[in-house]
């Protein structure tokens, strides 16, 4: 798959945002598997890692939780990783700092996320996150936010964000975490890549925890067919 201007347009975000926009990124089996062997790799390929990049080229922040971030081995984005002129072109900062969304704190002030990085990381936490740990991730380099007093208050850990001029969210997962934005309301759309792989009972599904009372309306905004048989989908949220 190659990146046109017109792929480059439907991945764009909206212009002129005034809050913070939340596109989620995911891959899935055929039988709505979100990893193979633990992994999210497995279900990979070349056009939805160019998918993937491309929306990283377009957002402003990563957001990811932090057992995603720890089972993927998440370190910062390098300026490898990005299309220079595109993030020019779009207005956009060199590099996008990884936000990364744990209740405990639970990073290490020796994660490549801290130590291999060109932007300093931000981690989302609460209130209730040992006080230590706070510390040492702060002393460590990372922008540290305390949104929420025993769990992570995202809507406020968004208004964070953009607090700091980040405005367009591409969120990487992984489950509990998009889950927890959905019981929010705060996904504005869904890019999920459909893996022509069937993976059999065990792995779990792109969003977890309890279900909603009331299902989200999405609309189709864009089909893309890569590799013959892979399909790249993007879906916006219908509000009220």
């Amino acid at each position: 798959m190659e990146v046109t201007p017109e792929i480059e347009a439907f991945y764009d975000f909206p212009s002129d945002l005034a809050r913070p926009w939340l596109r989620t990124n995911f891959v899935s089996s055929l039988d709505g598997a979100v990893s193979v062997r633990g992994s999210s790799r497995g279900l990979s390929s070349p056009a939805d890692q160019l998918a993937l990049a491309l929306i990283r080229d377009l957002s402003d922040v990563v957001l990811v939780g932090a057992g995603t971030a720890l089972t993927e081995g998440y370190h910062g984005v390098q300026r490898h990783e990005v299309d220079a002129d595109r993030r020019a072109r779009f207005g956009l900062s060199e590099v996008p700092p990884i936000a990364v969304v744990t209740a405990r704190c639970s990073l290490e002030p020796d994660s490549p996320l801290l130590t291999d990085t060109v932007v300093p990381p931000i981690v989302l936490t609460c209130a209730s996150a040992p006080e230590a740990r706070r510390i040492a991730l702060a002393d460590a380099g990372a922008d540290v936010v305390v949104a929420g007093d025993r769990t992570v208050d995202l809507a406020a850990a968004l208004t964070e964000l953009a607090a700091r001029g980040l405005l367009r969210i591409g969120c990487e997962g992984g489950p509990h975490l998009f889950g927890d934005l959905l019981a929010a309301d705060l996904v504005d759309e869904l890019c999920l890549t459909v893996s022509p792989l069937l993976a059999g009972g065990g792995a779990g599904r792109i969003a977890a925890g309890p279900g909603l009372p009331d299902p989200h309306r999405m609309r189709l905004l864009s089909v893309l067919r890569a590799e013959e048989s892979l399909l790249l989908l993007r879906y916006g949220r219908l509000r009220a």
